[in-house]
């Protein structure tokens, strides 16, 4: 649960409000200018209604060039980034200049998108070594993978335990199956337990006939928190209430554990009391698609039943071999140590930026080792101000709002990779420490300048 500080609460709510009433004043004022006006098509319904038409309207279009800056080159530490410039206070973005930033939001936190190797053949037998089970399934889109998944696994009659974040695609792949959704606090296996009990006992709606079947979905890293999953008590939980344990490592697998194995590594949890285990490519891999590994039974089940398997198109080979080559490379199969030291790089790296940020005064959620790390904003003023400050001083960072977070929790999320260099790091958190000092969104006392600099140079020598 984030602790929010009582002065940001209150300047958040109090600039949302301001929005609010002044959003409101001005489609109050364009009604009576638009009365006369016949543009419109007669007879149709607007598309967008409601709050979510005057949010995106009065809020998000007005900060819009924050969250819409596509990438034109590989995600490695350096990359090239359109700047999108408006003339209409970002109703339209009309122009586009290609720029090159450094130290990126990269999904590649290994960085090994320049890894590719002679093609192999069989890629699906080297990614079911790799994570540990008897066999694989692959997908071409890593969102399609959870959301086409769970309905083919469970359906009506049946119980998904959610935590309460969890990714959209689980979100709407639970909603899709048909089965009784129930959620969890975020994180907390006491909670989990109590929810079981309580479901187990009262079985299913109006019948209370006994459950079906029992899944228990988490996410080995969340995406938007940073934070590990308490899996080994979390398993040991599922396995007294006989819940089947989904496993969404998108974010984990190939990022943290001795050989990037994901958090059953990590945290010493065997594969085999994990039932499902799903990932993507799109992160350490740096590729595209989705996986789920499990039992020979499971995935030949999925082979034949699930419609993103059996009508949709494949991975295409060049996205299969670079999959290949990266696994090839962690697992040091390419005939040298790249992959050791990419995975002792991203720890490192992760936990010195994360515990700088913290000395800085910044609120940083999430875990040691984890390439996450949430920059706690609050205030939706100090949304649109740091993401800009910073790409003026070639730092490019991602930073994300409501819906895709509670409306009081905006924040900046730094991804962390292997290709960045200690010049990158030292770089990202003097601007970063710069404009936190500019925008006041150090919400915690700073250790002295001095004694920063030096530690961080004791530590890079």
């Amino acid at each position: 649960m984030i602790k929010i500080p009582y002065l940001a609460a209150l300047t958040t709510l109090f600039s949302y409000g301001l929005l609010f009433v002044f959003g409101q004043l001005r489609d109050f004022f364009r009604k009576i200018f638009d009365y006369w006006s016949h543009s419109k098509l007669q007879g149709y319904a607007p598309i967008c209604l409601g709050l979510e038409d005057f949010y995106i309207r009065r809020l998000y279009l007005r900060i819009q060039d924050c969250f819409n800056r596509p990438i034109s080159s590989p995600p490695d530490a350096w990359f090239d980034v359109v700047e999108r410039i408006s003339n209409d206070n970002n109703k339209t973005l009309k122009r586009t200049t290609k720029v090159s930033r450094n130290f990126p939001q990269a999904p590649a936190v290994l960085g090994l998108m320049e890894a590719l190797q002679p093609c192999i053949p069989n890629w699906r037998s080297v990614w079911r070594i790799f994570v540990g089970k008897p066999a694989a399934v692959v997908f071409g889109m890593g969102y399609v993978t959870n959301s086409a998944i769970l309905p083919v696994l469970i359906g009506k009659g049946g119980l998904i335990i959610s935590d309460s974040l969890n990714h959209k695609s689980i979100i709407n792949g639970a909603r899709g199956s048909g089965a009784t959704v129930r959620v969890f606090q975020h994180n907390t296996p006491y909670h989990l337990e109590k929810v079981l009990r309580e479901q187990i006992a009262e079985g299913q709606p109006r019948t209370h006939r006994p459950w079906k079947k029992i899944i228990v979905v988490v996410e080995g890293i969340y995406s938007m928190e940073g934070e590990l999953c308490k899996l080994p008590e979390i398993v040991a939980i599922c396995k007294k209430s006989k819940a089947y344990v989904y496993l969404d490592e998108a974010h984990s697998v190939g990022a943290v554990g001795k050989t990037g194995r994901g958090v059953c590594e990590l945290l010493g949890v065997d594969t085999a009391d994990v039932d499902i285990m799903m990932g993507t490519f799109t992160k350490s891999f740096g590729s595209c698609g989705g996986y789920i590994a499990g039992s020979k039974e499971l995935i030949k089940y999925l082979k034949y039943t699930c419609p993103a398997h059996v009508y949709a198109t494949s991975i295409s080979p060049p996205a299969a071999q670079q999959i290949i080559s990266s696994i090839k490379v962690i697992l040091g199969e390419d005939g040298s140590s790249r992959g050791a030291q990419k995975l002792a790089r991203i720890r490192e790296n992760c936990n010195f930026f994360r515990s700088e940020l913290q000395k800085m005064g910044f609120e940083v959620l999430g875990d040691n080792d984890s390439p996450v790390m949430p920059i706690m904003l609050y205030n939706p003023s100090k949304i649109p101000a740091f993401s800009r400050e910073c790409l003026k001083q070639n730092v490019a960072v991602v930073t994300v709002a409501f819906p895709a977070t509670p409306l009081l929790l905006a924040r900046a999320r730094i991804c962390i990779s292997a290709a960045h260099t200690k010049e990158d790091l030292i770089k990202a958190l003097e601007v970063i420490s710069r404009v936190g000092d500019l925008i006041g969104i150090k919400y915690f006392p700073a250790e002295p300048k001095k004694q920063q600099l030096e530690e961080t140079r004791v530590k890079f020598e």
